[in-house]
C-alpha cells in the first residue's frame, strides 16, 4: 500500500536500508535500550530498531501510515504531535532518541527533548545545516539558541553526511546524521527563556534583545552584563554557552 508523503508534515520517507547500519553504529544500540522514534514514516528504521532493542516508542502524527507500522514487534505506537506530547508518560521510559526527524519540527523536538532527563543519547537525521547548528561555535552565523541549549546538555559523538537519494521524495537540502551524548542536566525554564530571548533579535545588542523579548529592562540587562564582565554592548552570538548560565542566574 503506497502512501504519498505529505508536505505539511515535513515527510521525506527513509527508503534506503544501507544507512541503517550507520545509524546502529552512531546510536550504539544495545538490546536493553528503550528507543524513542519520532516520525517513523513507512517503518523501515522502526523495523530495524525493533530487532535490536527492547522496546521502540514511535510517535507519528499521520494515521494513514498505520498499515505500515501496526504489526511491528516490540513497538508501542503513539498517535499525535511529538512536540506537544509528554514524554514522561511513556512506559517503559526511553533512554535514546533515534529518528529520521520531520524537517519542519526537528529543531524544537531536539530542544524540548533535552529537558527529558531519562534520554541519555540522541542519533537524529536532520537537515545538514541543522546538524551543524547544534554544535556551532560562538560568533558564527550558525550559532544560535539551539546551539547553546544542546551544548550545555550534550557532547557530539558522531556525524555522517547523508545522500538525498536515501529519501522519497528526495529533499531539496542536504541531510546528516548527528549523534550526541548527555553530559549534564537539561536547561531550566529560566535558562531556556533567557537563551531564546537573547537570540530573538540577532541584529540588536543582547541587552536590547532581552528587553524586546520582555525578559528584563535594557538598563538592568546592561548592568548585569557589565557586572559579569561581558560588556553592555555585547551581542548574543558572542557569548559562550557557559556565559548564558551565569547570565540566567544573575537575572533570576
Amino acid at each position: 500500500m503506497s502512501v504519498a508523503p505529505k508536505k505539511k508534515f515535513g515527510q521525506h520517507f527513509l527508503v534506503d536500508k544501507n544507512i541503517l547500519d550507520v545509524i546502529d553504529r552512531l546510536a550504539g544500540l544495545d538490546p536493553a535500550d528503550v528507543v524513542l522514534e519520532i516520525g517513523p514514516g513507512l517503518g523501515i528504521l522502526t523495523r530495524y530498531l525493533s530487532k535490536r532493542v527492547a522496546t521502540v516508542h514511535a510517535i507519528e502524527i499521520d494515521k494513514s501510515l498505520a498499515p505500515h507500522l501496526q504489526e511491528i514487534e516490540r513497538l508501542q505506537l503513539h498517535w499525535g504531535d511529538a512536540v506537544a506530547m509528554d514524554l514522561a508518560t511513556l512506559d517503559p521510559t526511553p533512554n535514546k532518541l533515534v529518528a529520521n526527524l520531520p524537517y519542519n519540527v526537528a529543531t524544537p523536538i531536539v530542544a524540548e527533548s533535552l529537558s527529558f532527563e531519562a534520554l541519555q543519547s540522541w542519533c537524529v537525521m536532520v537537515q545538514k545545516e541543522v546538524a551543524e547548528r547544534f554544535f556551532a561555535w560562538p560568533s558564527t552565523k550558525a550559532y544560535g539558541s539551539v546551539s547553546v541549549l544542546v551544548q550545555l546538555t550534550a557532547e557530539r559523538t558522531g556525524y555522517h553526511p547523508v545522500s538525498r537519494e536515501v529519501f522519497r521524495p528526495p529533499p531539496n537540502v542536504e541531510s546528516a546524521l548527528v549523534a550526541f551524548q548527555r553530559i549534564g542536566p537539561g536547561p531550566s525554564k529560566q535558562l531556556k527563556k533567557v537563551v531564546e530571548g537573547a537570540f530573538s533579535h540577532r541584529r540588536k545588542t543582547l541587552a536590547n534583545s532581552l528587553s524586546l523579548s520582555g525578559i528584563v529592562s535594557r538598563e538592568k540587562a546592561a548592568d548585569v552584563l557589565d557586572a559579569l564582565g561581558l560588556g553592555a554592548g555585547v551581542r548574543a552570538e558572542e557569548l559562550k554557552p557557559a556565559d548564558f548560565v551565569q547570565l540566567a542566574a544573575a537575572l533570576a
